[in-house]
């Protein structure tokens, strides 16, 4: 949830700041500060009108080929995203409503009826859709959209599928990393993935306090590699 959700601190702050850096040096960069500070945002795609949706993607398909976007992106969105763009695929479909489009290939009425669609192509641009559970899960984002406006409620988000290429400056070479990545500090001898140890229990760590302690350790950041061609679904 950190690599989604945390923000660099900023200046104003009352956390204390490194010494040897300034105002916004603290802290880490998550994937939805990322592309608010890099990428784009839409407030589109609200299901009320499949047209008024259709050309709102288009909206967005300009302003990726202003950036050179990558032609496949995968979505992912919250489940009220999700039925807005089946209904906006669904109403392209012009036998959808004489009730002659029973199913795919033999177009048999005993096939079940699928009102779902996971991809879909426009223009140049191939979109594969998929519901995301942090958005919906009232334990986590699902809540926090609770009641929120503007852009503090998150629908979604638009990621690039693929590689690019950057430059190393420690290995001095270029490097293939996918556009979204999670990087975490390590060494010949010790890996910050994740460490865990155990205080306070029989042939463990020993410690002070009477009680067996499970500690947990890591150093990671995620990486929005070209947020120019990201979006975020407000």
């Amino acid at each position: 949830m950190a690599l989604i959700e945390a923000e660099l601190v900023a200046g104003t702050s009352d956390i204390a700041l490194p010494t040897d850096g300034g105002a916004g040096t603290a802290g880490t960069e998550g994937l939805f500060a990322a592309i608010t500070a890099r990428g784009h945002q839409s407030s589109g795609i609200t299901g009320v009108n499949a047209a008024t949706d259709l050309a709102e993607f288009d909206a967005i398909l300009a302003e990726f080929d202003r950036n050179g976007a990558i032609e496949e992106n995968m979505m992912f969105v919250n489940r009220a995203t999700a039925l807005a763009m089946d209904d906006m695929l669904a109403s392209m479909n012009s036998y959808g409503a004489g009730g002659t489009s029973y199913g795919v290939f033999d177009n048999s009425e005993d096939m079940a009826l699928n009102l779902g669609f996971s991809g879909f192509r426009r223009g140049s641009y191939d979109f594969y859709k998929s519901d995301w559970k942090y958005l919906n899960d009232l334990a986590t984002r699902g809540g926090i959209n609770e009641g929120a406006t503007g852009g503090e409620a998150i629908r979604g988000v638009v990621i690039p599928a693929g590689v690019t290429s950057v430059y190393d400056q420690a290995l001095g070479k270029n490097l293939k990393r996918p556009f979204l990545h999670v990087r975490y500090r390590a060494s010949k001898l010790e890996s910050r993935k994740m460490k865990t140890w155990i205080t306070g229990s029989v042939g463990a760590v020993t410690s002070d306090l009477d009680a067996m302690t499970v500690n947990f350790l890591t150093e990671r950041c995620m990486v929005t590699q070209g947020a120019n061609n990201f979006m975020l679904l407000n």
